[in-house]
């Protein structure tokens, strides 16, 4: 059989290290929740899954759906393992935020150009109780990050929205197939069962707009200048302080506040005459 070559269009890195896959198996939470697996690749997170319980793998290239209905004949057969051959994404937009109709935790290694995007429609999903996912190394800070350190971001105040995330295991390009570049990390994200707060998304992304730059000034550029100060200044926070010196309740507090003067649009509000 014709050796798989990984495509760089679909950001494909095989994991082959058994010791990490070993790894990523202690760490997962120990719940009976269906298992779901997003870009399975070969199939070597797959072999271990199964064996815990069964498995739904959502796998976007049509030459590894066709590798994986092969040698996971016996699993696919005994219902131990389904596959959904297409892009998961769309899946999601097309199930009402759910991509499945059963409580699951998320186990995966994600393609770095899409990973985001997955664990922020996860965190979204209802039916997701926790993730377990290998990322890029500086994305799982993102997403783990606590207020004061320089990774906190507009991720990590969503997460924390939700539930709450740490990193388990870094690990080095040479346990993948082709190497990236750049080291990787599996993130777990436990959730705690509170709904997103509608909105909050994109009052984060004029937040953190230029983390470099004070929070009032990201924040001036959609809400009235005065009424920014005036909020800040309500929950003691300085005129100076930055997007990630800013804890994720402050966040909720200052969405609160400044909620009223924003419909979820980016666009710019009318500024008041000062």
């Amino acid at each position: 059989m014709t050796e798989i070559q990984a495509k760089k269009k679909f950001g494909q890195n095989f994991l082959k290290d058994s010791t990490v896959l070993e790894q990523i198996i202690q760490a997962m939470p120990k719940t009976t929740h269906k298992l779901v697996e997003i870009g399975p690749g070969l199939g070597d997170l797959t072999h271990h899954l199964v064996k815990i319980r069964s498995v739904v793998a959502f796998e976007v290239d049509t030459d590894l759906c066709k590798h994986l209905a092969t040698a996971f004949e016996n699993e696919i057969s005994s219902n131990e393992l389904t596959i959904h051959c297409g892009d998961v994404l769309e899946r999601w937009n097309g199930a009402g935020n759910c991509l499945v109709d059963a409580p699951y935790d998320l186990v995966a290694n994600l393609p770095y150009y899409i990973a985001t995007n997955i664990i922020l429609n996860a965190l979204d999903d209802p039916q997701c109780q926790n993730m377990l996912v290998m990322v890029q190394k500086e994305v799982a800070d993102k997403f783990s990050a606590q207020a004061g350190e320089k990774a906190f971001s507009a991720l990590a105040v969503l997460t924390q929205t939700v539930g709450r995330a740490r990193t388990v295991i870094t690990v080095p390009p040479q346990a993948f197939n082709p190497p990236p570049k750049v080291d990787s990390a599996v993130v777990l994200i436990e959730k705690n069962g509170k709904a997103p707060v509608e909105g909050l998304s994109k009052f984060l992304k004029i937040a953190f707009a230029q983390p470099r730059k004070t929070l009032a000034k990201n924040l001036s550029t959609h809400f009235p200048k005065e009424e920014v100060a005036k909020a800040l200044e309500s929950l003691d926070l300085t005129p100076t302080v930055r997007p990630h010196q800013t804890t994720t309740f402050q966040y909720h507090q200052l969405f609160n506040i400044l909620k009223g003067m924003f419909d979820g649009r980016e666009k710019r509000p009318k500024r008041s005459k000062s």
